[in-house]
């Protein structure tokens, strides 16, 4: 997903972060600098659905205009995904060791 508020804040004339979280404030969302600055600049971490739904009416958009889905590219050729297939043991069959990889980068603590 990409996120596009900028886009769709200049399309309705808002050109400034510091307007739109004004305009934001005054419908009742008080957004802080720090979180205003990733709506603003294209990176917002996380966003409640209640908050997508106040941006969404002062800048007039949908959320289609915010949220852009952009195509996965698939990784290696259908051959290679066959071959891998084919060399993944079945249940009865002992295979490599599996460890879980933790999604925010950080390392697991030792086994």
């Amino acid at each position: 997903m990409k996120w596009n508020l900028r886009l769709a804040a200049a399309n309705r004339g808002i050109w400034k972060a510091s307007e739109l979280q004004r305009m934001l404030a005054e419908a009742g969302l008080v957004i802080s600098a720090g979180k205003m600055s990733a709506l603003w600049s294209g990176s917002p971490a996380s966003i409640k659905l209640d908050d997508l739904d106040v941006i969404c009416a002062v800048v007039g958009c949908g959320v289609e205009e915010l949220l852009i889905t952009e195509p996965v590219q698939a990784i290696g050729s259908a051959d290679q995904q066959q071959q891998e297939a084919a060399s993944v043991p079945s249940c009865g069959q002992a295979g490599p060791q599996v460890r879980p990889k933790r999604h925010d980068g950080r390392s697991l603590p030792p086994a």
